[in-house]
């Protein structure tokens, strides 16, 4: 499976980019969402690779990719969309793609928040979604009170990250991810065998993100 994140530019192209701010991807302090199309800027010559810090990507073709050519290129691959704005000219786009190319069945919806998420499948309830951030806290909880079995669930797909990737291959922004009693608690408390055997008998897959983007 593919893991996108997209955004639309000022002329309504949905364009994939980890950061709607191209500064750290180009060294142009711009926007997506301010630019046209032909108007978005080249990626550096070398950029370092999220969760292997140290390392870098090169290639030959710096160009930003359209969502529509990568269902063109890979027709067949399962591509997990998220969205990362409550926006509705950039949900709509992104839902009539996978209408257009057929592949509605392996083009998922995801997104952190839940009100973003709402939005996504209402615009299009065919596509499968993932659990959103407050979604997987709430797994959590009925996980550990024995009422998992007993709780309707509309997701599909469960993506989390590999906390053992934090301070090694991945070095966190966030203080408190850089302490590792901390990332030893979360290890413990959410990698559970048996929820995530309960999640497989009832067809939910589950993800774990830990190489890069």
């Amino acid at each position: 499976m593919l893991e996108l994140d997209c955004h639309l530019t000022k002329d309504g192209h949905v364009i994939v980019s980890h950061d709607e701010n191209l500064l750290r991807q180009t060294g142009h302090d711009v926007t997506i969402s301010s630019l046209n199309l032909e108007e978005l800027p080249s990626y550096k010559e070398t950029l370092e690779v999220n969760f292997k810090t140290g390392h870098y990507s090169t290639g030959t073709d710096r160009n930003f990719a359209l969502l529509e050519d990568v269902f063109r290129k890979f027709p067949h691959t399962a591509v997990n969309i998220e969205v990362k704005e409550d926006n509705s000219a950039l949900i709509e786009k992104m839902s009539d793609l996978p209408k257009k190319y057929n592949r509605e069945g392996i083009s998922v919806w995801a997104s952190e928040e839940s009100t973003i998420m709402a939005s996504c499948c209402k615009m299009n309830s065919s596509m499968p979604y993932m659990f959103t951030v407050k979604q997987g806290l709430l797994l959590l909880l009925l996980y550990y009170t024995g009422l998992l079995p007993f709780v309707p669930l509309g997701e599909s797909f469960l993506q989390f990250y590999l906390p053992h990737i934090f301070n090694r291959a991945y070095i966190p922004d966030s203080w408190i991810l850089r302490n590792s009693l901390v990332i030893y608690l979360l290890e413990r408390l959410t990698l559970r065998k048996g929820m995530f055997k309960h999640l497989k008998d009832r067809g939910i897959q589950a993800w774990f993100h830990g190489g890069p983007e």
